[in-house]
């Protein structure tokens, strides 16, 4: 069960609603919301036996919720929440997202010249990671507090708001406003006090599904954000483990249905991940925009060939304006849009391929 507190419920009125509770041998919990404060009472579903809780001074409704992920379920909200980036870019509305960039922030020149190109062909968003978790202790971990600087470089050259990955709760505290969008990735899904930081931030969350996950697993993930308070989480399938080895992953698009007829929040889909391969990126954006995802995630670098992280799975510039241009038609047909910047025509293989003697690769210590 979910109370839905009027905006503007005083302390008082709210601790009565408590005391109510209590005295029905219920416990609850205060999740503050924007909006105003909801009070959630777990183990309490579809039954009328608490409507009388309506009649209290600062109730707006009680709502009868029976799922696990309270919070997160249409049995809570039934239209579709839009989560906004910047004051300019949504998710979740009538305009399919694209945040596009490298999956690892390499140098200066890398960074601001992908961010140039893919809101030149129309991205919404920039992605970069500066921390990264990767399988070999081997392999480029990321800039860290450097590749922050530089994404902000890349945010004041572009325009585009930032989206990277936090480990832990010191880098989150080297976000400030640097960052707009916090991503958690599969391998944090699960990391409990990750989650409950990313909801304290109030920044809107990012929130991969882990490889391993099932679509219920990550809408409770989801729970521990919203139940800190933060209703700012959009969902990202990005392919699980399977036996077939001709992909990185199997890209679950199933899971994005499931997804949309369970819960009220965003999803998008990560074709780079999903696949590990780059020719597949293209095909399978098409497939999740048609089955109702309503963003991409998608990896560019200006010269995949010499990207630190993930090389096989990422395009190049010229490749992902192609990609916005053909995903158009397709976002049409399902009663949707693209809007492609007005300079998405700079791009082509040529342009870029200039680059590649000019980016440079900053590596510490």
């Amino acid at each position: 069960m979910v109370i839905v507190m009027q905006r503007g419920a005083s302390i008082l009125e709210t601790k009565e609603v408590l005391r109510q509770l209590a005295g029905l041998g219920l416990e609850a919990r205060v999740v503050d919301f924007p909006d105003g404060p909801n009070i959630v009472v777990p183990g309490v579903g579809a039954t009328t036996a608490y409507k009388c809780l309506e009649e209290l001074p600062g109730v707006k409704e009680v709502r009868l919720v029976s799922s696990s992920f309270k919070l997160s379920s249409r049995e809570f909200k039934e239209q579709n929440s839009v989560v906004s980036l910047s004051p300019q870019v949504e998710v979740g509305g009538s305009e399919i997202a694209l945040i596009a960039g490298p999956c690892a922030v390499e140098s200066e020149e890398q960074i601001v010249a992908t961010a140039k190109a893919v809101a030149a062909a129309g991205a919404t968003a920039l992605r970069g990671g500066a921390f990264k978790p990767r399988t070999s202790v081997y392999s480029f971990q990321g800039l860290g507090e450097e590749g922050i600087r530089l994404l902000r470089i890349a945010r004041e050259e572009s325009g585009l708001p930032i989206v990277t990955e936090f480990l832990d709760c010191e880098s989150l505290e080297l976000f400030g406003d640097d960052v707009d969008v916090i991503q958690i990735g599969a391998r944090s899904m699960q990391n409990f006090p990750l989650l409950r930081a990313a909801g304290e931030s109030g920044k809107p969350v990012l929130l991969k599904r882990a490889m391993m996950a099932t679509a219920e697993e990550l809408l409770q993930s989801a729970e521990y954000i919203l139940a800190a308070g933060n209703p700012r989480v959009i969902l990202c399938e990005r392919g699980i483990r399977s036996f077939e080895p001709s992909t990185r992953n199997c890209l679950d698009l199933n899971t994005v249905a499931v997804l949309k007829e369970k819960s009220h929040l965003p999803v998008i889909v990560d074709p780079s991940h999903g696949t590990g391969v780059a020719r597949y990126v293209a095909p399978l954006s098409k497939a999740a925009i048609a089955c109702g995802a309503d963003g991409l995630l998608v990896e560019v670098h200006v010269d995949p060939q010499a990207a630190l992280s993930d090389a096989a799975q990422t395009i190049n510039p010229a490749q992902f304006q192609n990609l916005v241009e053909e995903l158009m038609p397709v976002a049409q047909a399902v009663g949707r849009q693209i809007s492609a910047s007005e300079s998405s025509r700079v791009a082509s293989p040529a342009q870029f391929s200039g680059l590649r003697g000019s980016v440079r690769f900053f590596f510490p210590g």
